[in-house]
């Protein structure tokens, strides 16, 4: 048993844990999305290591270490918020939200620059378009779109219970 701060505090720690692991599940997907799925939705029939080779013959290559250094900067910034937190620096639940939020819809221009060079290299090697093949990119798009949603409507309504503080 714990006063109401503890609580609060567990909560806004609990929250911002629940973040870091939609920010990095994001991130996952993202990396994937670059690295695996796109590549074999552009190049259908084609395996990894041929897409690879074809690549290579080219002078292209998907640089692994950019991908995975992209794709971790939300991941970083979560657990950021998640230490924050639990040391008391970031002492309010609506806070937490708004930052953990901001870092998803930030995902979206992060996954854009992420994905572009490789897009390019597909494009310059096997003659296609760099845009997405796989339609993961989009539900990555749609994901920051819904947080942008809701952390306008986080900003928008403070948590107004219809009460006046002055009538209560």
């Amino acid at each position: 048993m714990g006063t109401r701060g503890s609580s609060t505090q567990s909560s806004r720690v609990i929250v911002s844990l629940v973040g870091l692991l939609a920010i990095a599940a994001y991130a996952l997907c993202a990396a994937l999305q670059i690295l695996v799925w796109n590549p074999l939705a552009a190049i259908p029939g084609a395996t990894l290591d041929e897409i690879h080779q074809g690549l290579a013959r080219r002078n292209e290559s998907i640089s692994l270490a950019a991908v995975l250094t992209w794709s971790s900067i939300g991941s970083v910034l979560g657990a950021l918020v998640v230490l924050l937190t639990a040391r008391r620096v970031i002492s309010r639940m609506r806070t937490v939200v708004i930052l953990q939020l901001l870092i998803l819809v930030l995902g979206a221009p992060i996954y854009f620059f992420a994905s572009f060079s490789a897009g390019m290299a597909l494009a310059d090697a096997f003659f296609i378009s760099g845009g997405d093949y796989s339609p993961w990119g989009g539900v990555l798009y749609l994901v920051s779109g819904t947080a942008l949603t809701g952390l306008l409507m986080v900003m928008i309504f403070r948590g107004k219970s219809g009460v006046h503080p002055a009538r209560a």
